[in-house]
């Protein structure tokens, strides 16, 4: 009896990397495509959908009694939440979105769509990010376990604004190689529930090894902002240690992104395919 095998799959009958590469190709097309006003409201969501993961993770990390590795652990299981819904739920993060480069490489849309896409995005995650900090400072989340998430919220902040801007690049480069190989895997996902495990440990090791998100800071740091000026806490988190840390972590995660991940699957997969095709 002859075998025959599906090029889509594996024998498993997950996607192979090659069709993942396809597969993400055309999401990348179906994103650059997407009116502005639709992009930005889904941007805005998948800050807010990033914010309750962050929030979420605050609670975990309030709990002074948990060991250290059980509270990163815990943390970034709980923060996972963020990209599970937008996976899961549908809507933009510019970190994952840093795989649409795939679409300009493989000449199915522009360079300059690319980069008002990903500025579209961008600034619906940070109006996302700092509405569901706002949300989250009126609901005095912060007064949990006798004010405990507050104080944690502001060690996390300070903790974040005091790295140097190489340590918080290098880092960014780190975590957006992990979230961009959640999508990359969550793409391939035929349900929820694989959509929620591609996502569960490349979250998960990011936020326990102390990585930089920028969406994720861009609720962090607007947070602390917002509970010292309520008087909540007191800590030394300014404007200019914000915008120190947004910009390591912008840049680091869309180096992280675009080249670890991006243009690396597609030299490996994309390019051999579309050579085929130019040949054929």
């Amino acid at each position: 009896m002859k075998l025959t095998e599906k090029p889509s799959s594996s024998y498993s009958g997950a996607m192979t990397p090659a069709s993942m590469e396809l597969k993400n190709e055309r999401v990348a097309e179906t994103k650059a495509g997407t009116d502005v006003a639709n992009a930005f409201v889904l941007a805005v969501m998948a800050g807010a959908f990033i914010s309750m993961g962050a929030t979420f993770m605050l609670v975990v990390k309030s709990d002074a009694s948990l060991p250290f590795a059980a509270t990163q652990l815990l943390g970034g299981f709980s923060f996972t939440l963020g990209l599970f819904l937008v996976l899961a739920a549908g809507a933009e993060l510019f970190t994952g979105n840093c795989l649409m480069v795939m679409g300009p490489l493989s000449g199915r849309f522009s360079w300059g769509r690319l980069l008002k896409s990903w500025g579209v995005v961008l600034a619906g995650n940070l109006v996302g990010s700092i509405l569901a900090a706002a949300i989250v400072l009126a609901a005095d989340v912060a007064s949990a376990n006798g004010g405990s998430v507050g104080q944690a919220a502001l060690a996390v902040a300070q903790g974040k604004v005091a790295l140097g801007w190489g340590t918080a690049f290098w880092r960014a480069i780190l975590c957006n190689l992990l979230v961009c190989l959640a999508v990359w895997v969550g793409h391939s996902a035929n349900s929820v529930t694989d959509k929620f495990f591609s996502a569960l440990l490349p979250v998960m090791a990011f936020m326990a090894a102390g990585f930089e998100h920028c969406v994720a800071n861009m609720f962090f740091l607007p947070y602390a902002l917002m509970l010292q000026a309520a008087g909540v806490v007191e800590g030394s988190v300014d404007l200019a240690g914000v915008l120190h840390n947004l910009s390591a972590a912008t840049l680091g995660n869309l180096v992280g992104g675009v080249v670890l991940v991006g243009v690396s699957y597609w030299f490996v997969y994309g390019r051999t395919r579309s050579g085929r095709e130019k040949r054929d």
